[in-house]
Order: C-alpha cells, then sequence, then structure tokens
C-alpha cells in the first residue's frame, strides 16, 4: 500500500511537469529494556504539487513506559509489552484549492489485539463537490459501519478550544476486534484502499486551480489550525512520542509553512 500510494503521488507530479522524488530514510527504535524495539520507513515528497508529503510505515514493539501503559487498553504496569504495525500518511498540498489529507491504518496488540483506521479531509478553501465524493468512496467501502465512524470523525478531529471541526470529515474507529481477524484486517486494507480511489481525482481536479494571494493566507492560517490539532489532540502523535518513536517521522504531519 505504502509502495502504491507513493507511485500515485509520483504520477500526480509528473503530470505537473514535476521531477520531485520520495527521500527514504529508514530509522530504529532503541526500547528501555534493551531488546529489539522495530522501527520503521520514513518517506517524504516535497514536490510541485504537493507541497509536503509523507508516507511512512512502522513496526515497533517493546514496553511501555509505566506512566503510559495504564492508558492504553490491555496493558498495564504490570504487563506492559505491546506491538504495533501501521501506515501514516499525510498531503500537505501548495495549491491552497487541493485539500490536506490525512490517512492510517494500525494494528496494535498488548494482552489483545486490535485494528483502527481513519481518513479525513482536510480542505483550506472547502468546495462541496470534493466533500461529497470523499464521502460517498468510504460509505461504499465501509458500508453499515460508515455512518458510525463517519460520527466518531466528527467527534475525534474536534478542536474544543476553537468550537470547531479540522476539516470536512471522513472515518474514524479504533479497537476493531469483531472476533474474525480477516475481515478486520480487509477492513483496514479498504481505508487504503478507498483512499487511493478517492483522494488523486480531487488533487487533479483541483490543482491547476488559480490561486490568489488571499487563497494562499487562507490556507496558511487553516494549516495552524491542522497543526494545532496534531500537537495537541492526535492519538499518534502522542503514541509515538511516549513509545520513543522517531521524532522526524512522528511530526511530519506538520504543514511545511503556516500562520497564525
Amino acid at each position: 500500500m505504502r509502495d502504491r500510494i507513493r507511485a500515485e503521488f509520483l504520477h500526480i507530479e509528473r503530470e505537473a511537469g514535476s521531477d520531485a522524488e520520495f527521500a527514504v530514510k529508514a530509522w530504529v527504535r532503541p526500547d528501555p529494556s534493551g531488546a529489539d524495539g522495530g522501527g520503521g520507513v520514513m518517506s517524504l515528497l516535497r514536490g510541485k504539487v504537493l507541497e509536503k508529503a509523507g508516507v511512512n510505515v512502522s513496526t515497533v514493539q517493546g514496553t511501555f513506559a509505566p506512566e503510559f501503559a495504564g492508558g492504553i487498553r490491555g496493558a498495564s504496569v504490570e504487563q506492559p509489552g505491546f506491538y504495533a504495525t501501521g501506515i501514516s500518511l499525510v498531503v500537505h498540498p501548495a495549491n491552497p484549492h487541493v485539500p490536506a489529507v490525512h490517512m492510517n491504518t494500525r494494528y496494535l496488540e498488548t494482552t489483545g489485539g486490535w485494528f483502527g483506521g481513519t481518513t479525513d479531509l482536510n480542505p483550506a478553501l472547502p468546495y462541496e463537490e470534493d466533500t461529497a465524493a470523499f464521502h460517498a468512496a468510504l460509505e461504499t467501502a465501509m458500508g453499515a459501519d460508515y455512518p458510525a465512524y463517519a460520527e466518531e470523525a466528527r467527534r475525534y478531529y474536534w478542536l474544543p478550544h476553537r468550537g470547531v471541526e479540522r476539516g470536512v470529515g471522513g472515518i474514524f474507529y479504533d479497537h476493531r476486534d469483531s472476533g474474525d481477524w480477516d475481515a478486520d484486517f480487509a477492513q483496514a486494507r479498504a481505508v487504503g484502499e478507498t483512499f487511493l480511489r478517492a483522494y488523486p481525482p480531487i488533487a487533479r481536479r483541483r490543482m491547476h486551480t488559480p490561486a490568489s494571494d488571499a487563497d494562499r493566507a487562507a490556507q496558511l492560517a487553516y494549516r495552524g489550525r491542522y497543526a494545532e490539532f496534531n500537537l495537541l489532540h492526535d492519538r499518534g502523535t502522542i503514541f509515538g512520542l511516549k513509545t520513543g518513536g522517531n521524532i522526524e517521522a512522528i511530526l511530519m504531519s506538520l504543514p511545511p509553512l503556516a500562520s497564525w
């Protein structure tokens, strides 16, 4: 999935006449116990259309710090072991008319195991056509689970200090353990497949739209809101920092430029 997403992003760049490539960097996570802590690979693109696009994969394991273990399902000070693997991407486009976007799917084990997944659209200058297309694709993929997942995204991507949603929504779910591991894995894969179907057409539809200085100013102000959420509330950011992950990869989600 990582490779297919990177290839699609490069196709978009080539269509715009850009020869930008992904910078790929592997990292290793040291576990406090001294055992193998796993690691990951960070892929970062700075292009003409996609001003900053990161596509990361990680597979880490080890023990939670005592002060963090009690806050994770199935873990405790007495049983702090964990295993976590996933893919996470964030796109901050250059053109203010192209929406930013986020996608993450993950599997985590403590004394039990579960899946989670999310993707949400983050336009500085929203288009109803784009929002409707994005949600329609997710509804088709998630089926009967879509209403609950969409509502959870509205709750999760809420900025309480501003009283607004971060973007125009999407889906969010966590702790998915239906008892059918293969079905739960298939749903996690469907999040990535749906992203690949839904987002590139939106980017292509808007990437050549003329943008004014006012449009850019609106984009930079919106990016400030995005950064606030990721630093204050994002569970992935908190998890990565609390488990000794790679700082550069964890903060990949932050925009290259923003304003307040």
